[in-house]
């Protein structure tokens, strides 16, 4: 990924946005950390495209009948009152 100063960013909007667009994403770095990623639209939807909603995510989880819960049969300790 190519990166771009934030000031630098600002000043070329238009061109970073085309760049993004045919080059794919781009970081933005204020005081040479890293801050934010320029997508075009393609990678953006391509990205969220990909998550399930809530209910597949839970429906894909672990069958609980496949879980086999073993249980110890000590009932406690007795405690006089």
């Amino acid at each position: 990924m190519a990166g771009w100063q934030l000031q630098e960013a600002k000043t070329r909007l238009s061109e970073l946005i085309e760049v993004a667009h045919k080059d794919g994403p781009q970081v933005i770095t204020r005081h040479g950390r890293e801050r934010a990623v320029v997508l075009s639209v393609e990678d953006y939807r391509a990205m969220v495209g990909r998550q399930p909603d809530l209910k597949a995510w839970l429906l894909g989880g672990p069958k609980v009948e496949e879980w086999v819960i073993e249980r110890e049969r000590d009932t406690g300790r007795e405690v006089e009152l």
